[in-house]
């Protein structure tokens, strides 16, 4: 043991000369690159020369590789959904791209001269056909620890976990979750003003008479008609708390505008009197929080679940007086204004899931919303009667699915299924018990199709119409959004 001792000190210290004695060499090295690497190669013979210019394409090439995955990780990371963790890695092999060095930038590459033929090179591990390693070694830590995880700030395994972390998604298909399942931003603020223009269009068989003999109808029989357009314009403020946790805040602005056909003018069924009605105003102001339970990794998906609450800001269909516009047609009756809101406060509890399959995205969605009961002073429509009493809507389920193509880098295309069924609604008069509104049920299902453009990183253009399927549902549904995320 003495002897091996001995030998072993005599080692050290040639080592420690010999790296004292490399440090001018090395400063001279990077001094004069091109003149050491002429040297070097000058005295190698053409095979050492040819090895060693392989040996330098294969770091170059790792080079490359690591910068182009940090520049993907920057992009993904504006856009809100970079990964945490190490920005050298990425959802492949960690074990291909070198690590960043301590300025967060990737180790330099060696000059020429400093590789010797028949050398390792600056890594360790197995090598390539040129003798070039294929796992470089990261500074500070045992070999192998790339493969099991080493330590992060927040305890986490860093190689590990980030290849359990969401996949890396291209901007059409960020615009498609930001859209279709919910909007998560750290610490971003996003402004999205859209504007939309919703049509209905119904016909009603109106009957005025008796029924003579169970069997004979005695009366005008009269066919009346409803247009109306609802324009919308509306700016959603959100801002994500963390890369989990967001909220929204959305402010509506309405103008209505509904024609009124009957028949029956001057007593003909055929001559057909009409009038028209207008009004504007905010409409119901919306405010939401989301929370991401489950982030997509593997074969999970992305689960958000999020709360809503809807302030009767716009005003309320109650208590509008129907009056007698043609005093030729008494027929023809039409509300003295039009509501811009629904009267009510509601909440609305749901749950979405997103599943990305580049370049297929999945999402589906499931919510219940929850109408307070309120009390009115007058819910009639007759002109001069006062009807007090109080509402409760019937509370709505929805539910919905839908698939997303992104056939760009920033162009997708989408289309969706929704239903919601919204039981009867009742009333209660003082001092009575609830009574069921007949006719009051509804189901609505339409079909929607998407369009979304990345403008920039941004800037995004999201156009969508949405086709009624039931005659509760609006025809039409035709709206553009331009969210901008600072």
């Amino acid at each position: 043991m003495s002897k091996m001792s001995s030998r072993g000190a005599p080692r050290a210290q040639k080592a420690g000369r010999a790296r004292l004695a490399a440090i001018p060499a090395a400063i001279l090295v990077i001094g004069l690159p091109h003149a050491a690497s002429a040297q070097a190669l000058q005295g190698q013979s053409v095979d050492e020369r040819l090895t060693t210019l392989m040996r330098v394409v294969d770091e170059q090439q790792r080079q490359i590789q690591s910068l182009e995955a940090q520049v993907t990780q920057l992009e993904m990371a504006e856009r809100g959904r970079g990964l945490s963790g190490n920005p050298g890695s990425t959802d492949g092999d960690a074990s291909t791209v070198p690590p960043p060095g301590a300025d967060g930038l990737p180790v330099t590459l060696p000059p020429l001269a400093q590789i010797a033929p028949g050398s390792s090179g600056p890594t360790s591990g197995a090598s390539t056909a040129t003798g070039v390693p294929t796992t470089p070694a990261i500074p500070g830590s045992a070999s192998g620890a790339a493969a099991t995880g080493t330590q992060g700030a927040d305890g986490s395994a860093i190689g590990t976990t980030q290849k359990a972390a969401q996949p890396t998604r291209t901007e059409a298909e960020n615009a498609v979750v930001e859209r279709e399942h919910a909007p998560l931003f750290d610490r971003k603020l996003t402004l999205d003003w859209g504007i939309s223009d919703t049509y209905y269009d119904r016909r009603q068989l109106q009957l005025s008479g008796f029924l003579a003999l169970d069997a004979i109808f005695l009366g005008n029989i009269n066919l009346g008609e409803t247009k109306s357009h609802q324009v919308m314009a509306d700016l959603d403020a959100r801002y994500g708390l963390t890369d989990r946790i967001s909220f929204d805040v959305d402010v509506p602005y309405v103008y209505r505008h509904s024609d009124f056909i009957v028949g029956g003018a001057g007593g003909a069924a055929s001559t057909l009197s009409d009038a028209s009605g207008n009004s504007t105003g905010i409409g119901d102001v919306n405010f939401g929080i989301y929370y991401q339970f489950l982030k997509e990794s593997g074969e999970l998906p992305d689960v958000v679940g999020s709360l809503r609450v809807k302030a009767p800001t716009g005003s309320s269909p109650f208590g509008i007086k129907l009056v007698q516009v043609d005093p030729n047609n008494t027929s023809l009756v039409a509300p003295t204004t039009l509501p811009t809101g629904t009267g009510f406060w509601n909440f609305t509890a749901g749950v979405s899931v997103l599943k990305t399959y580049d370049p297929v995205v999945l999402f589906g969605s499931l919510s219940y919303t929850y109408n307070l009961a309120r009390s009115f002073s007058d819910i009639s429509s007759v002109e001069g009667q006062t009807e007090p009493a109080k509402v409760k809507l019937g509370d709505i389920i929805q539910w919905g699915a839908g698939v997303a193509l992104a056939f760009s880098e920033k162009d997708s295309a989408s289309v969706s299924y929704t239903m919601a069924i919204e039981p009867e609604s009742e009333t209660q008069a003082p001092g009575q018990g609830w009574q069921k509104v007949p006719g009051s049920e509804t189901v609505a299902a339409a079909v929607n199709f998407g369009l979304n453009h990345v403008v920039n990183k941004h800037l995004t253009i999201n156009g969508s119409v949405s086709i009624g399927l039931t005659p509760d549902a609006p025809n039409f549904v035709v709206g553009v959004r331009f969210p901008y995320t600072f």
